[in-house]
Order: C-alpha cells, then sequence, then structure tokens
C-alpha cells in the first residue's frame, strides 16, 4: 500500500496511523461495487418515488402507476429492478401482487438522505 501511494501520488504518507486506520476500516471491493451499484439503483426519480410511497403502506402495481402518472409496465420495470437488489418484496393475493419495502433499512436509508438534503 505505501509503495503505491509513493508511485501514484510522489508523496510520503505523513499519517501513516490515520492511512492504517482508513484502510483497515474500508470495506471490500465488492460491497463497494454493490453500493455503488445500490446509488445507481437509487439515481433514478420514479424508482424513489415508488420507495416514498410505498414508505406509506404497500401498493400494487396499478397503485403505483396512477401515483406516477406512468404506465404499470414502467413501474413493473422499475419494481422488477428493485428487488432484484433487495430494496423491495412482494406478496401475491390471487392475481395481485402487492409490494412493500424490504425491511426498515431501506426507510431509514431514504430518511436519512431526505434528511441530509433538507440540512444542506
Amino acid at each position: 500500500m505505501n509503495d503505491i501511494c509513493q508511485t501514484r501520488c510522489q508523496v510520503n504518507i505523513i499519517h501513516q496511523e490515520q492511512v492504517n486506520k482508513a484502510v483497515h476500516n474500508m470495506p471490500g471491493d465488492d460491497l463497494i461495487v454493490q453500493t455503488a451499484e445500490l446509488f445507481s439503483l437509487l439515481g433514478d426519480v420514479s424508482r424513489l418515488r415508488i420507495l416514498q410511497a410505498l414508505i406509506t403502506t404497500e401498493l400494487c402495481v396499478c397503485d403505483l402507476a396512477s401515483i406516477l402518472e406512468v404506465s404499470s409496465s414502467a413501474v413493473s420495470h422499475q419494481l422488477r429492478l428493485l428487488r432484484a437488489m433487495g430494496m423491495v418484496r412482494y406478496r401475491k393475493e390471487g392475481k395481485i401482487a402487492y409490494y412493500s419495502l424490504a425491511g426498515t433499512h431501506v426507510s431509514s436509508l431514504l430518511s436519512a438522505t431526505f434528511d441530509h438534503l433538507k440540512n444542506c
């Protein structure tokens, strides 16, 4: 690590202890990539609006389409992506699928983000 920094930066490490702590606390590459993918997924207005609607209550595709004023097909596509990343889950009741947040961690993430932006 030290050799890489010196080669790239052309500087010596000034605060070795802080650098060691940062390196020690750095998540693995896989987790970093997954986090980037999650933030990329959340970088879509429609998906954020879907998640925000689901904070309140579980909803079917038709209800979500009505809230977002888009087609059911468009909502289904977004829900498929959100489900693949573990952000939403669904349950079937007859032919209707009802979607909800996958857990409180999703609403906590959104709330923390909105709070951060309100306080900037």
